[in-house]
């Protein structure tokens, strides 16, 4: 040590400062571990994410497909969208407007599995692609995935935007309702919450990227850790690092950023109404995502459907008919617009009659409606 002068400063530092050292070089040794330990299992899950797709990855192929007036329209980051219109049964009086707002790796030809009731009931329909879906344009270094982008909000926020200068140009009111599926109902419920001319919202499957990933990392985590403490004895502070962790490395390799929808759904206008419907065997998607959001919803009128056997996306299928009654009747109370009244005609006075019992009125806020098959 007395050939090099440096060597024996250090070493006459160290020795004289032996404990500070232990401490700086524990604390930085756990750290080191800690962050090869984090990134190891981050590197796990973000290949989790990336390469598996979820149920019905293909489109669901049940339905007798729909044409209706093909247009073009931008995404709010000008990206070209293909989307159509689709008149319904009502003689030139629609109730409504519907913009439908489809599932990961479907298009915009499904709506006719969940919007044909609407359509027969006097609704009229706007469908349209994601990006990197059925006619609409793909962008350029940017991958669709089963979570709710920026990228997908800002479609179907150029669609609403679209529907509402449609409406004003012919003289309608700027009214509408969101029917969204799974990933498209939750970047229904991030596009809406400040949106008023978004008066209904309708979504099945609905979940929020963040908790739904806490929730399948702490499953794949059990899976695949070989450290116990990754998945053993982790207060919620630990799960949460670990999804922005997780997040962080989507952003620099999927080229995305996952919006949070039970956030956006706490800023929601109180003034909207959301039908929140679910499949009580959804092995995807866990339940209680669903009843998170209903829990979470701000909104006075609110309901939460919890379909008895339905798997994911399957609510449609498993009970179609009370399917078809149940979303039919919830646009019908808190979109469609009251018909006009004729005024009244001069006849002779007729004896008065009975008036009949009213019936009670149903409440906007019952959790699990009453379903037919259970009567």
């Amino acid at each position: 040590m007395s050939g090099d002068p440096l060597a024996s400063v250090w070493w006459h530092y160290i020795t004289l400062n032996w404990a500070l050292v232990s401490i700086v070089g524990t604390l930085t040794f756990l750290f080191v571990t800690c962050w090869l330990i984090l990134r190891k299992y981050v590197k796990i899950m973000f290949n989790i994410i990336r390469d598996t797709p979820p149920p019905l990855a293909m489109g669901p192929r049940d339905f007798e497909r729909i044409e209706g007036e093909r247009v073009m329209f931008r995404a709010f980051d000008n990206l070209n969208l293909c989307g159509m219109f689709l008149s319904g049964a009502h003689g030139g009086k629609p109730k409504g407007m519907v913009v439908f707002s489809h599932e990961f790796s479907s298009d915009m030809y499904s709506c006719a599995r969940y919007c044909r009731p609407l359509l027969e009931a006097g609704y009229d329909v706007f469908s349209f692609d994601y990006r990197g879906h059925g006619e609409s344009s793909c962008e350029p270094g940017y991958q669709p995935r089963q979570w709710p982008t920026e990228r997908e909000v800002n479609d179907i926020l150029g669609a609403i935007a679209y529907v509402e200068d449609w409406l004003e140009r012919h003289g309608r009111p700027v009214e509408i309702g969101i029917f969204g599926i799974s990933r498209g109902a939750g970047t229904a419920i991030l596009a809406a919450q400040n949106n008023p001319a978004v008066k209904a919202l309708i979504v099945d499957g609905a979940f929020s990227s963040d908790t739904t990933l806490e929730y399948l990392m702490k499953r794949w985590a059990y899976i695949f850790a070989k450290v116990r403490f990754v998945y053993e004895n982790h207060p919620p502070q630990f799960w949460r690092f670990l999804r922005w962790l997780l997040f962080c490395e989507c952003r620099k390799k999927l080229n995305c950023t996952f919006p949070s929808v039970w956030k956006a759904l706490r800023r929601m206008d109180k003034s909207k109404a959301i039908l929140f419907i679910h499949g009580a065997r959804d092995s995807y998607i866990p339940v209680e995502q669903s009843q998170m959001l209903y829990d979470l919803a701000p909104v006075k009128h609110k309901s939460l459907w919890i379909v008895p056997g339905a798997k994911h996306n399957q609510s449609v299928v498993t009970r179609p008919e009370y399917y078809a009654s149940r979303t039919v009747a919830f646009f019908d109370e808190y979109l469609a617009r009251p018909a006009a009244v004729e005024p009244p005609v001069a006849t002779k006075p007729a004896a008065p009659a009975r008036r009949p019992a009213r019936a009670p009125a149903l409440s906007a806020h019952s959790v699990t409606p009453a379903d037919p098959a259970k009567r």
